[in-house]
């Protein structure tokens, strides 16, 4: 008999591990700190990879709702140089295995696959204490004191959970990203539709790029990408009024089709810090609680694994308490031994391509790594 699974945290993993133990018929809750699903906006696109994340779909029965809410040739790439110069410009021909979907729709088809009791919404975690014999006792900031006796951590980059088992803190790999977003831009911003693209866009040198990514409804994501300190970039917006045309400074001589993603975006600039948990990331086992996704290997996001990897860790989490019926230690062993080897394995994957894309030789390693070759020196 498995106990009762308290789960914190109503992201992409968190969700799936749910709904595969759903499945099984072993019962879950989530305690979700925001009040509803539809708080805030949940990020951009994402490409969902046929080695993980389609797997996790697979298991938590999801592959019909997936294929429905694909964006149809959101797969194409293109990388410009800072001119504006085409270097590379694959279409979507749909034998990529990377279909892209935007987070908010890929959430809303795991929240509503769940019965509406399993997440407990407005449940911010003020604290975990363990009681022994595997139990853990969770306080929040405006609802009663919850006990379990087993705990998963799905709550990301800061996790509330991970002290139990690891002193690691994520650390600034010293590149940022800062986001806006362009609307109707076929009709309003032909040109920087046109350098965009059907799909991603990267116009990258050493330490800097622009990169964007067209989504659903003539809308384009803009990811600017800085390598500079924190402060500098957190003072630079802190006044919105001058913060486009300082960051776009930084690109000064770039193509104004380039430029434009950055000058023309219509919504508030808003910082994208990137940190990361150690490489190779991994705890001695701790009775009644473990971790998945970012609250478990946090890395940066060049390797395009961070929503693939929690969705599969929730599902890989789920099949193994299905597996061992009374035996929730053995199942978290073998689930946290598998993890940690692809964890370590993605993390490292990740910290080189962040090297190859912002080296000094940008952007010839973006396009090996694009074309599969080996990196050039």
């Amino acid at each position: 008999m498995n106990p009762h699974v308290t789960i914190i945290g109503a992201g992409l993993g968190g969700l799936t591990l749910a709904r595969v133990l759903h499945l099984h018929g072993i019962p879950a809750t989530i305690y979700e700190a925001e009040t509803s699903a539809d708080t805030r906006t949940q990020g951009g696109q994402l490409d969902i990879h046929e080695y993980n994340g389609r797997l996790a779909l697979e298991a938590a029965g999801l592959t019909d709702e997936f294929r429905a809410i694909i964006h149809e040739g959101g797969e194409a790439v293109r990388v410009l140089d800072q001119h504006g110069a085409v270097l590379l410009d694959q279409p979507d021909d749909g034998t990529g295995g990377r279909p892209e979907v935007l987070r908010g729709d890929l959430r809303r088809i795991l929240i509503d696959s769940l019965p509406a009791e399993v997440i407990q919404w407005g449940h911010k975690v003020t604290g975990v204490h363990p009681l022994g014999d595997g139990r853990h006792e969770l306080t929040f900031a405006d609802a009663p004191t919850v006990t379990t006796s087993l705990l998963v951590g799905a709550d990301g980059a800061w996790s509330r959970v991970r002290p139990l088992l690891s002193d690691a803190k994520p650390e600034y790999v010293g590149t940022s990203f800062i986001e806006t977003y362009l609307y109707d831009v076929d009709q309003r911003r032909p040109g920087a539709a046109k350098a965009t693209g059907d799909g991603s866009l990267f116009a990258v040198t050493a330490g800097k790029g622009i990169l964007g990514h067209r989504e659903a409804h003539a809308v384009l994501h803009t990811y600017v990408a800085l390598t500079k300190p924190q402060e500098w970039i957190a003072a630079i917006l802190a006044r919105p009024e001058t913060a486009a045309a300082q960051v776009a400074a930084e690109f000064t001589g770039w193509a104004p089709e380039l430029t434009a993603l950055i000058t023309d975006g219509e919504t508030a600039l808003a910082p994208r810090p990137i940190s990361a948990l150690p490489i190779g990331h991994r705890w001695d086992r701790v009775p009644g609680v473990t971790l998945l996704g970012d609250a478990a290997h946090l890395m940066s996001p060049f390797a395009g694994e961070g929503a693939n990897l929690a969705m599969f860790d929730g599902a890989e989490l789920g099949e193994a308490i299905a597996a061992h019926p009374g035996d929730i230690e053995g199942a978290l062993a073998e689930y946290e031994q598998a993890l940690f080897d692809r964890s370590a394995r993605f993390a490292a994957e990740s910290a080189k391509n962040h090297q190859l894309i912002f080296g000094d030789n940008a952007p010839a390693g973006l396009l090996d790594l694009l074309t599969g070759q080996e990196p050039t020196e």
